[in-house]
C-alpha cells in the first residue's frame, strides 16, 4: 500500500493528507494535529521506514536559511533512501519582485540579498531540487476559513492603493488536486508552479469579496497609512504573475477555480 509521511500537517498538507486518504493511501504525519511528535525520532524513523512517498511542508529558518526536516531526518545512513519519492511545498516567493512581469520555472530564483524569509524559502527549495524532489511552488493559498471574504466579514480586509501590484493566488484544494496528480502519474522531480489562471490585486478580490457579502468596500489607503506589519509590507513589495503551464502540460492539471471568481463563489 503506498503510504504518505507528512512533515507538518497544516492548512494546507491536511486538504492533501485528506485527498490522498480518500484514494486508499495510508497517510502518517507530525506535527500537533499529526500522529506523530517531529521531535519523536524512534517514531519518526519508524514511519520514514514505512513511507513510499515523503511531503515536507515545513518552512525554512528564517535566520540560518536552513530546512529543519532535512536538517533532522535527511542525512546520514538513516536519511531519505532513493526509494522515496520526495514532494516538497514551496513558495513563489523564490522568484523574488518582477515588477508585474510573468515568471516560471526557468526563472532564477533569488537567495542572494533581500527579505530573509524569501531567502531561507530559496534555499530550501533548492535543497530539496538537489534531492530530485517534485517541488511545488505556491502563492498566496486561500479556502475555506482563509479568504477575503473571511477578512470582509471581520473587517480586517485592506485595499492598499497599488494600482501596479498584482501576484497569484491559488485555492487550497487546487493544491491538493496538484500534489495528487504528481503522486498518481509519478511524476518527473522538479518545480512545478500551481497557481490560477487569473493574477491581479488583492483589491479587485476583496471588492469582489465585498459585492458578494452585500458590505461596503474597506477605504482606500496609501501603503504608508496602512501601517502593515513588516510581512505585510515585504508582500506588497513583491510584484510579479506566476505561468501554470508546466503543472498542467507535465501533471494534466487542471484548476477547479482558475480564477478568484470562482473561488469565492464556491466559498461564499
Amino acid at each position: 500500500m503506498a503510504h504518505l509521511l507528512i512533515f507538518g500537517l497544516g492548512y494546507t498538507a491536511a486538504r492533501i493528507a485528506a485527498a490522498v486518504q480518500a484514494r486508499g493511501w495510508q497517510v502518517t504525519a507530525t506535527g500537533s494535529a499529526g500522529d506523530i511528535a517531529f521531535a519523536d525520532r524512534a517514531g519518526v524513523l519508524a514511519a520514514l521506514d514505512k513511507a513510499t512517498h515523503i511531503l515536507s511542508s515545513v518552512p525554512p529558518d528564517r535566520a540560518s536559511g536552513g530546512d529543519p526536516v532535512l536538517d533532522a531526518y535527511g542525512a546520514g545512513p538513516e536519511g531519505f533512501g532513493a526509494d522515496k519519492a520526495l514532494f516538497y511545498l514551496s513558495s513563489t516567493g523564490v522568484y523574488g519582485d518582477r515588477q508585474g512581469a510573468w515568471v516560471d520555472e526557468a526563472t532564477p530564483t533569488i537567495a542572494q540579498s533581500g527579505e530573509g524569509r524569501r531567502n531561507a524559502r530559496a534555499e530550501a527549495d533548492l535543497a530539496w531540487l538537489r534531492l530530485d524532489a517534485r517541488v511545488f511552488r505556491l502563492p498566496g493559498i486561500y479556502g475555506p476559513g482563509r479568504s477575503a471574504l473571511d477578512r470582509v466579514r471581520e473587517g480586517k480586509a485592506r485595499r492598499i492603493d497599488l494600482p501596479d501590484q498584482v501576484f497569484s493566488r491559488v485555492h487550497v484544494d487546487d493544491i491538493a488536486s496538484g500534489v495528487v496528480a504528481a503522486l498518481e502519474r509519478h511524476a518527473p522531480a522538479g518545480a512545478y508552479n500551481l497557481g490560477d489562471d487569473l493574477p491581479c490585486s488583492g483589491n479587485e478580490v476583496t471588492e469582489h469579496a465585498c459585492r458578494l457579502l452585500g458590505l461596503p468596500l474597506p477605504k482606500l489607503e496609501s501603503l504608508e497609512e496602512a501601517n502593515l506589519s513588516e510581512m505585510a509590507r515585504g508582500f506588497y513589495a513583491e510584484n510579479r504573475r506566476v505561468a501554470n503551464g508546466k503543472a498542467k502540460r507535465v501533471l494534466g492539471w487542471e484548476p477547479a477555480y482558475p480564477t478568484y471568481v470562482e473561488g469565492l463563489s464556491e466559498l461564499v
